[in-house]
């Protein structure tokens, strides 16, 4: 029940077991300067930011709201915790801290500001001063929208943190600010639908380290150049002469960062420096400079993180599988899904990047789509949604033409049971225009949100269908309509759709069996396990792998007892620890470590999530090396068939399940099937890496294995050349892989010889049948061997010498470094010299 039931759906409000739940809608003109119902729409997301910040710091004494935000049949629902005693008063003098009405009536608070300006150090928020309708100046460390009430309880609570971020100027029409030229180029400044798009927490964090770093740069320059300018003469000059020639040094280091003190590096961010109906107290010159750091945050989004990212999956340190992870990986970065239609233009040209540009394709069309489809389903009674859901999935993804049809009891009498029904549940709108939409309307609505909010439009000749867009990219509908279920919460009927069936469509009413409501909240972290993860994960790096493997299995113990069983970060422990004991010999613990990752992965993250594929992939590794085959077998189809499912195979990690596949077959003597695999893994990893990398050169010997085992000898002895011609050239002459491949080609040439003689001889005494090559199967340590080079597992063998040498060339290269610095000191002791420790760990 409604605490408004008399007020229209869209304004109704409800408490649930000390729940507060609103509807995403400006039901008050809230928001009507800022956007209207989008913006209503954006707030949610935009404070469970906020939240998420101002929680993980852990601040004592300030206190966030419990919120969740769901999206559920096209609806937004905010849930958020009750501040005690907030429903006993009205807002207006509840509130001691922050604005109510977007900055006229402004209130501050000693108390909440000490506790603000100490998250805002951390969050790189700038106190500030507005000035309010009466005239005064009140000194603010937050945005004016962010609100601090203190609870019954004699808690201190803030809330309304959808601002807490800088405003991304990028999407603002400002008339006094100056992009510059990429951005512009890049069709900047673009007008969104609401005002309130911001700049994410990490690219703040990433900008800020960013100027720290060029700051330093610039100090030790100009401290350099001032000291080369000063004659012998100037060397005995007092010390408080000193004193102000480096704070001259640090003046000119603070200007060029543009930092906000000139005695100290301080780049932090005001807020409220744009939001409209805001009058800052700051002098004007101090204004441009607050300005200018926001302006300049969205220019190095433009300039440096966007560009970094494709320069990331270019060297494929960087390689998203689908839409989810291609979302954490741009937000790691700090770029804003509003971007997507940006990174799709930068990328489209890019040949090595095709499978990413269908990606983000994909990824913008399904997000397109959901958008519609939640505007779509808000017109529609619940007695229809089945058959509306699956008239929009025809109309997205059907070949066949489409006319919805309604259900079979809308007779009269139905009719009057429906009204009784629905005089329960509220007003709603007996509508049947969800009835007229077609392929060709719900496409031109795609391409219109397409354009207006993620900025991309398709290249003449203009598609008519999503069939026309998505035929050139190599995209398969399969996995639009997995992308966007993931998206609108739908469940359907596992069963064979016929989406290229041009006579019936493939989805009817009986095939949608559920919806389910997508919410986002805040995820706690175990901080102490995190810091023994992250130390455990740095021993390894070093070599110590016991010492990592003690600090793992702490850290998996402490996640146990503070997320419970089930947690995606326990399921990343579980596979390094399973990793670890492969490295160490146990293969036996390691396939029990991995077993608990992949039925973790599948209950967490989902049975075709990406990280439930990588699972698999190395289960199978450790299955095989456990001398379970066929298991392996099972897990690695397994795996690529959902690889297949999730972005196609146009993907570089298909290369990879390629070899493991082929190389196991060829190991059962599956040679023929083998030999397709591995030839398929070479031509994808000729066109992901280039005919001149070292992942070629193995795929080439792979290939040749196999066809040497067929009797191909010719084909071989090419592909080898092959091997033999890339680690030449990229590792030279006496390096082992380069012998190894001349060895090879020595011993194809020996057995083409036997075989054409063999040949030869059966000609001369007219004998039909040629008898059956020999062939004896690779020992499964050489077959482990090669699985462990084509899943990145090196064994890096060092001999005792090797270490010998390797100290004399550190002691030659630490005694070369220090003379000039002898020479430039006289008789100074050498303080700052660096030690080096060099720890070998044998297997």
């Amino acid at each position: 029940m409604a605490i408004n039931p008399g007020e229209e759906t869209k304004m109704q409000m409800f408490i649930w077991n000390n729940i507060f739940f609103s509807l995403g809608f400006d039901v008050r003109d809230h928001y009507k300067e800022l956007g209207g119902d989008a913006a209503a729409h954006a707030a949610p997301a935009s404070d469970l930011q906020g939240v998420r910040a101002y929680a993980a710091l852990d601040i004592e004494g300030l206190c966030t709201l419990g919120t969740v935000v769901v999206d559920y049949r096209g609806y937004r629902v905010t849930a958020q915790s009750i501040i005690p005693g907030i429903l006993e008063r009205e807002q207006d003098q509840s509130v001691v801290y922050g604005s109510v009405d977007f900055g006229r009536t402004v209130v501050a608070s000693q108390e909440y500001l000490d506790l603000l300006k100490k998250a805002g150090n951390a969050l790189k928020i700038l106190p500030h001063k507005v000035v309010n309708e009466k005239g005064e100046e009140v000194e603010l460390c937050s945005s004016v929208e962010c609100k601090g009430i203190i609870g019954n309880d004699n808690r201190r609570y803030i809330l309304d943190l959808l601002r807490t971020f800088p405003p991304d100027v990028n999407f603002l029409m400002l008339e006094d600010v100056e992009l510059c030229k990429e951005a512009e180029d890049a069709g900047f400044p673009r007008r969104h639908r609401h005002q309130l798009c911001t700049l994410r927490q990490e690219l703040v964090d990433a900008f800020v380290e960013s100027r720290y770093v060029l700051f330093m740069k610039l100090a030790a320059y100009h401290l350099h150049a001032l000291e080369n300018s000063q004659g012998a003469e100037e060397e005995k000059k007092e010390v408080t002469e000193g004193v102000d020639n480096h704070k001259e040094v640090i003046a000119k280091a603070a200007q060029g960062v543009g930092s906000l003190k000139d005695t100290e590096f301080d780049v932090r961010f005001n807020p409220d420096v744009f939001s409209p109906g805001v009058k800052p107290a700051a002098d004007e010159q101090q204004l441009q400079k607050e300005k200018h750091l926001v302006v300049e945050a969205a220019k190095y989004l433009i300039t440096e993180q966007l560009p970094g990212f494709v320069k990331d999956c270019l060297d494929h340190s960087a390689s998203p599988v689908d839409g989810i992870t291609l979302s954490e990986a741009l937000h790691a970065r700090g770029i804003n899904i509003r971007y997507l239609g940006t990174l799709v233009n930068i990328i489209s040209s890019v040949e090595q990047l095709k499978y990413l540009h269908s990606i983000a394709m994909c990824e913008l069309i399904c997000r397109s789509a959901k958008h519609v489809f939640a505007t779509y389903l808000q017109a529609v009674e619940a007695c229809h949604l089945a058959q509306a859901m699956s008239h929009f999935l025809n109309c997205l993804l059907g070949s066949a033409s489409c006319v919805a049809l309604l259900p079979e009891d809308r007779t009269n009498g139905g009719r009057r049971r429906g009204r009784r029904q629905r005089r329960h549940q509220g007003p709603v709108q007996d509508s049947t225009e969800w009835t007229q939409i077609n392929q060709r309307s719900l496409f031109q609505q795609i391409k219109v949100e397409m354009e207006s909010y993620y900025g991309w439009r398709p290249q003449d000749p203009q598609p008519t269908s999503i069939e026309e867009l998505c035929e050139p990219l190599g995209l398969q509908r399969i996995i639009l309509l997995r992308n966007f279920c993931h998206k609108t919460g739908l469940q359907l009927a596992h069963k064979e759709y016929g989406l290229e069936h041009h006579t019936r469509p493939p989805f009817s009413a009986e095939d949608v069996l559920q919806v389910f409501p997508l919410a986002k909240h805040v995820h706690p972290r175990a901080s102490d396990a995190l810091h023994f993860y992250a130390t455990g994960q740095s021993k390894i790096q070093q070599g110590f792998l016991r010492e990592g493997y003690d600090l793992v299995s702490e850290a998996l113990n402490l996640m146990n007892n503070v997320y419970g069983a089930m947690h995606p970060e326990i399921a990343q422990c579980l596979r390094l620890l399973a990793r670890l004991n492969y490295i160490m010999g146990d293969y036996a613990e390691a396939m029990a470590y991995q077993q608990k990752a992949v039925l973790m992965s599948e209950r967490v993250n989902g049975i075709d999530h990406p990280h439930t594929i990588t699972e698999y992939t190395h289960l199978a590794l450790y299955c095989f090396a456990n001398s379970q085959v066929t298991t392996t077998l099972k897990l690695l189809y397994r795996a690529r068939y959902l690889m297949l499912l999730a972005c196609g195979e146009l993907h570089p990690e298909v290369p990879v399940l390629d070899s493991n596949i082929g190389l196991i077959l060829h190991a059962v003597g599956e040679y023929d099937l083998s030999l397709r695999f591995l030839e398929n893994a070479l031509k994808l990893n000729i066109r992901f890496y280039g005919i001149r990398s070292l992942k070629v050169a193995v795929s080439y010997h792979l290939v040749a294995r196999a066809q040497s085992c067929l009797g191909d000898f010719r084909g071989a002895l090419q592909n080898e050349r092959q091997t033999y011609t890339i680690y030449k050239a990229q590792l030279g002459e006496e390096h082992d892989k380069t012998r190894e491949s001349s060895e090879c080609l020595r011993h194809l040439t020996q057995q083409a010889v036997v075989l054409q003689k063999k040949i030869n001889d059966i000609y001369k005494k007219n004998n039909a049948t040629l008898p059956p090559l020999q062939i004896q199967a690779p020992p499964q340590s050489n077959v482990l061997e090669m699985l462990n080079i084509i899943n990145g597992i090196l064994f890096v063998q060092i001999s005792p010498q090797d270490i010998e040498n390797f100290k004399a060339e550190l002691e030659r290269r630490q005694a070369k470094k220090s003379v000039p610095l002898a020479n430039a000191n006289g008789d100074a002791a050498l303080e700052d010299t660096p030690e080096v420790s060099v720890e070998v760990s044998s297997r």
